[in-house]
């Protein structure tokens, strides 16, 4: 497997150091995902771009975000977003029966929460392209059409590091290594 650079302050592409000191601003260092992406200071910004956007700007609330990021990581299998996530989501004061429920696969406390997994999962699977019946036990849930794009809003962000941490190989960071993960057979 190719070894992809890690970048920081002192060696990273001139258009990456704001990004990168917004990195450091943000989380008290450089996440791993982030030094990496610095090779391409268009991917590293637009991650952030759409970080903030899902973060900040959906109508989703702390576990509904949870449950998006969480279901596309473990879909995709990434061994560093999943305990990344884990750990944001104690930040955010998700409890850790959703955080364990979404690592492990098994049911969420609530039909809602799983309905939005389920419908997370649906738009994986058909690439963007769920049933009707799919998409109308969603909104049946409770949801709303606003709710079916912010999880493409998600999906987009979390292809960006998911797919960055397989090919690059990303180690865990420091930090969230106590919440390292690989998926039960």
């Amino acid at each position: 497997m190719t070894d992809f650079q890690r970048y920081d302050a002192t060696n990273a592409p001139e258009a990456s150091l704001p990004l990168i000191e917004k990195s450091q601003k943000a989380f008290g260092r450089l996440p791993g995902l982030h030094a990496v992406m610095a090779g391409s200071p268009a991917l590293l910004e637009g991650y952030q771009v759409l970080h903030r956007l899902f973060a900040e700007e959906t109508a989703f609330d702390a576990d509904e975000k949870t449950v998006v990021w969480q279901t596309i990581n473990v879909y995709h299998e990434c061994h560093y977003c999943v305990p990344a996530h884990t750990g944001i989501a104690k930040m955010m004061g998700v409890s850790d029966e959703i955080s364990n429920a979404l690592r492990d696969e098994t049911p969420l406390p609530n039909a809602k929460l799983e309905a939005l997994r389920d419908f997370t999962l649906a738009m994986l699977d058909s690439r963007g392209n769920p049933s009707e019946e799919q998409m109308q036990a969603f909104l049946d849930a409770g949801y709303e059409q606003r709710h079916v794009l912010d999880i493409i809003l998600g999906l987009a962000q979390k292809v960006m590091s998911n797919f960055t941490n397989h090919v690059a190989q990303t180690p865990v960071d420091e930090v969230m290594q106590k919440f390292a993960w690989t998926r039960k057979a």
